[in-house]
């Protein structure tokens, strides 16, 4: 799978034998059974006729997936759910890549056909990305063997049913690379992606864009007063580090910030891991690589307010110069932590990314997202990142995005008066761990404690540790929400359709109820 190539295109009626080139057509069973047999018989004849097409439809009986072979296993036709629960994505998007994983034979060139509406065709797009994963050191993988094809077309719905627009399928295209660069990013062992490493995926990516990313490095950290980073990647051989890509257009009326955790490998430092625990560390660095890709094709797509990408770069190594159980670090922020746990890093790294986002950067929306605790899975499960924010009005958005992108979120309970207290410390002004109360959103609470509980911009934190990989791969989780909830703020109209913010304000704005300050701060919600 390492050599597969992507290409979104627009759908024909070129004909193509599943002899050599193996399809698969996926949809809901309702929507396959409108099509006609003319918009599908280009990819199954001759090996497939219009009776054994028909006949196959209707033997699929969902539940909640369900599949047909049409012609050996190099035809296939898919059911998607009939319908979905509210918490899910409308699009099936989880289903959609398993049906792609499962039902494609290895071959060289190979055609899928979505039929869906046209609200999702973004999250069907990054489903499908998601089941080509790029990294592989398989030694019988050969660096010259024949490149793979994938075709990917869609066929729309009525009333939306005309064909995709060459900008729309690079949307796509830029989405689904960014999602596989992401996903590749941390499925690469430690050993090959170190923070040195993933330095030169910023420094790539910023070449990319025609930009530099500022870094601030090693014991420049300590000096700065970036306790928090610097305290925990101070013990491994590659230092750590602060990187951060800006995107500044003219005409820009607000400023985002985009803080990801990028521990490139966990081992728990002095409270080490267990055995069974510490394996697949080398996803901690999820959050980071989820910023670097949504930049990535954020900036691709036209993004037209400030935009920061903030890279919290850090191994959790054990060492002499390990931080201690015990040791008090003073962070960006200017508090002092006690650390009674060195296993609760992500919290640091990116409590400096946020005040500096705040501070530095004069950011009015900070988003913050990580790999960040295990009460994420037991709190919001495997599908979906657990959500933290100081907006309402942004919590039912981030909702939408997730539904509509794919990457599914679920609201956590945000009290700062009731539980910030857990870290409560004789010695600093706060501890960084506790395990008695709400651990997933005091997590993210210890973040925005050091922004401070009355800082006027909005707020948004995701923990995506369970998402953030399916089996053994990494599945990208991040880049498709993050471009969704911020689609309004780029050129792009697909990504403006899945976008859930800025209706409401624009309706109020033309009425003249929304001006000044309060329109710049609000204009995506």
């Amino acid at each position: 799978m390492a050599a597969v190539e992507l290409e979104f295109c627009q759908g024909s009626e070129d004909e193509s034998d599943p002899r050599d080139r193996p399809v698969l057509i996926v949809g809901q069973r309702g929507d396959l059974q409108k099509l006609t047999w003319k918009q599908v018989r280009g990819k199954l004849q001759p090996r497939v006729n219009e009776e054994t097409w028909k006949t196959a439809l209707n033997t699929l009986k969902p539940n909640p997936t369900d599949t047909c072979p049409l012609w050996l296993n190099l035809a296939t036709v898919a059911a998607l759910p009939s319908k979905v629960s509210r918490h899910n994505t409308p699009s099936s998007a989880h289903f959609i890549t398993r049906l792609v994983r499962n039902c494609l034979p290895g071959r060289a060139n190979q055609c899928i056909m979505v039929v869906c509406e046209r609200s999702a065709v973004f999250a069907s797009a990054c489903a499908i990305a998601r089941a080509f994963p790029l990294f592989s050191r398989r030694s019988g993988l050969s660096k010259h063997s024949e490149r793979q094809t994938v075709a990917v077309e869609f066929i729309l719905l009525e009333p939306s049913n005309g064909p995709l627009t060459m900008a729309t399928l690079k949307c796509l295209s830029n989405a689904a690379e960014s999602i596989r660069m992401a996903a590749r990013i941390v499925d690469t062992p430690c050993n090959e992606m170190s923070t040195d490493d993933f330095l030169q995926e910023i420094k790539t990516v910023g070449s990319e864009l025609g930009m530099v990313p500022t870094i601030i490095r090693g014991e420049e950290l300590q000096k700065k007063g970036f306790g928090g980073i610097y305290g925990v990647g101070k013990a491994a051989v590659n230092p750590p580090a602060l990187a951060v890509l800006s995107h500044k257009p003219e005409g820009a009326t607000q400023t985002i910030a985009w803080v990801g955790k990028g521990i490139v490998y966990d081992t728990g430092g002095l409270s080490i891991k267990g055995k069974t625990l510490m394996p697949g560390m080398k996803r901690d660095c999820g959050g980071a690589a989820a910023v670097l890709g949504a930049f990535r094709a954020a900036v691709k797509q036209g993004f037209k307010e400030n935009l920061h990408a903030i890279f919290c770069l850090a191994e959790n190594a054990i060492g002499p110069n390990a931080t201690r159980p015990d040791d008090i670090h003073r962070l960006y922020s200017g508090k002092t932590v006690e650390i009674n746990n060195t296993d609760a890093e992500g919290r640091l790294v990116l409590a400096d990314g946020a005040v500096y986002a705040s501070k530095d950067l004069k950011a009015d929306i900070i988003l913050d997202i990580a790999t960040l605790t295990g009460a994420q899975g037991i709190a919001t499960g495997k599908y979906h990142a657990g959500l933290l924010t100081n907006s309402e009005n942004w919590e039912k958005a981030c909702v939408k995005a997730g539904r509509k992108s794919g990457d599914l979120v679920q609201p956590l309970v945000y009290t700062p008066e009731l539980h910030f207290s857990e870290f409560s410390s004789a010695m600093a002004d706060m501890k960084n761990f506790d395990r008695n109360n709400a651990q997933c959103s005091c997590a993210g609470l210890f973040v925005a404690a050091h922004m401070g509980f009355d800082w006027s911009g909005v707020w948004i934190h995701v923990d995506m540790a369970f998402p953030a990989y399916s089996g053994e791969r990494a599945t990208g989780y991040g880049v498709a929400l993050l471009l969704a909830l911020f689609g309004r703020a780029t050129d792009d109209p697909m990504l403006q359709l899945v976008s859930p913010l800025g209706s409401d304000v624009d309706k109020k704005s033309e009425e003249g109820e929304l001006t000044g300050k309060a329109l710049k701060r609000r204009r995506l919600v």
